[in-house]
């Protein structure tokens, strides 16, 4: 079982996927998550940006776990596209990725101080995602500096569809991403594999 502050960086990543960062208050977070009203500020002395900051990791670290456990370059491609299309799926189209959400929201100027700690954590959460998805494709046999490329095209390829899914409220965007994520993924590894 979840304790209470668990519960509250879980549900600001759920609210943000679905809302975004700007649109998710502490006390939406408090009601989704059934904290207690105090717990805000025991918890996240830091305020909101502590607690966004912890959002974005939370979700970074989930993904990153799907990321790591896969077996192959397609295995990974096809569980996170099915992940993701579940869930755009099950929530009408209104979740999408929390870590996009803030990073697309910078904010005024008024709001740098307060938000840039937590775009911060975007980025790295994205670095991490394309080390891991880089690793995994070198591991299947693709080129070094392929798999780096492959790994930030099919970041911001899946991010991309995503988003335009929700917009279209259709998954036609993230399956055709899918299918070409395939066979950019087969081109390189047979590239690799072809005599010279």
């Amino acid at each position: 079982m979840r304790s209470p502050r668990e519960r509250m960086v879980v549900s600001a990543a759920l609210l943000i996927r679905e809302r975004g960062a700007h649109a998710t208050a502490i006390s939406d977070v408090l009601a989704h998550s059934g904290a207690p009203r105090g717990s805000a500020y025991h918890y996240f002395p830091g305020g909101r940006t502590q607690l966004l900051c912890e959002a974005v990791d939370y979700a970074g670290h989930h993904v990153g776990a799907i990321i790591a456990e896969a077996q192959s370059g397609l295995e990974l491609l096809d569980t996170l596209v099915e992940k993701y299309r579940r869930q755009l799926l099950d929530t009408d189209f209104r979740a999408g990725c929390p870590v996009v959400a803030v990073s697309v929201e910078s904010g005024s100027e008024e709001d740098r101080e307060r938000i840039d700690p937590v775009t911060e954590r975007a980025a790295a959460v994205f670095d991490r995602w394309t080390d891991l998805l880089a690793q995994r494709f070198i591991a299947d046999g693709v080129a070094a500096a392929d798999a780096t490329e492959l790994a930030v095209f099919a970041t911001a390829a899946i991010e991309g569809a995503i988003v335009l899914a929700r917009v279209r409220r259709d998954v036609t965007p993230l399956d055709a991403v899918h299918r070409q994520l395939r066979n950019s993924v087969l081109a390189c590894r047979i590239g690799k594999e072809s005599p010279r």
